[in-house]
């Protein structure tokens, strides 16, 4: 008896480990642009079968020398994209980045199109393996750190496919000069632009077209919903104060917040359920919220 018990116990210890495991799918998604096949994460609501209509979808990307894993195993509660995904009925996409694409087409580098791979292959990828709005009304892209970076740049230049972006502990300036980080990791990261975009111009924002704060008119002139949030203890600190200052100059509408913490998953996992109320009314509006 005592050993059927603990067969038992073991059963219902495991079992939710599989619940949870089952909702979430691991996708193979080709790149044409750069020859090669990436991996994305994909958390399904638990009601995923039994809702009819289409849901929207968050794209959700990751920072700096993480991979489509981090999202679901990072964060200090494992369980936050599931019950994110459950509570607004969304499916949620962690596509990998690489550790250092920052999320742009590199002109130098073949095998480093990141803003093809995500705003065209993936999107097509997802909309024809799930059940999806195939429109922008229901299409929302996030991100952290270089993530945060590459969800407002890819929706600053991809306006049509987006009904909002936002950027958890963002790089807004990619002049490593603007971070509060260690020399040499600086110069890793200088180096590493200076290999995808080529030599650097002068100046504050030396990759113009390629770096948040040069963007500021275009996110205006987009009129994309916009939030984007930084811990009062992060490196990347001044850079967001900078786009924040420049799109309160030129009246751009945006939700910026600065809160207690650093460039953590502490930080990240407070975070996101933040941006995910503020993308939750925005997919309301937009008729596309499909409700418990």
């Amino acid at each position: 008896m005592s050993l059927f018990r603990l067969a038992v116990c073991i059963c219902l210890l495991i079992f939710p480990l599989i619940a949870v495991q089952a909702k979430v799918d691991s996708l193979d998604v080709p790149s044409a642009a750069m020859g090669r096949t990436l991996r994305a994460g994909v958390v399904l609501p638990e009601r995923y079968k039994k809702i009819k209509q289409p849901l929207p979808v968050l794209y959700l990307l990751h920072g700096g020398s993480g991979n489509f894993r981090d999202w679901l195993t990072k964060v200090p509660d494992k369980t936050l994209l599931q019950r994110m995904a459950d509570q607004y009925n969304l499916i949620i996409v962690t596509p990998d980045g690489d550790p250092t694409s920052y999320y742009f087409d590199s002109p130098l580098v073949k095998t480093s199109q990141f803003e093809t791979f995500i705003s065209k292959e993936l999107i097509d990828k997802i909309d024809s393996s799930y059940k999806t709005v195939r429109d922008k009304k229901g299409r929302i892209i996030a991100g952290l750190s270089m993530g945060g970076h590459g969800a407002m740049f890819i929706a600053s230049r991809h306006p049509e496919l987006y009904a909002a972006a936002g950027s958890m502990s963002g790089v807004m300036n990619i002049n490593t000069a603007t971070w509060k980080v260690p020399a040499d990791f600086a110069k890793s990261r200088a180096d590493n632009f200076v290999k995808l975009l080529g030599t650097a111009k002068e100046g504050d924002a030396p990759y113009p077209g390629y770096t948040m704060v040069t963007l500021a008119d275009q996110l205006k002139a987009n009129n994309l919903p916009l939030i984007f949030d930084i811990g009062v203890d992060d490196f990347l600190i001044e850079t967001n104060r900078d786009l924040h200052r420049r799109l309160m100059e030129n009246k751009t509408p945006h939700d910026y917040t600065e809160r207690p913490g650093a460039h953590t998953w502490e930080y990240w996992g407070n975070a996101l359920p933040y941006q995910l109320l503020f993308f939750s009314n925005i997919l309301k509006a937009n008729g596309v919220f499909v409700m418990k």
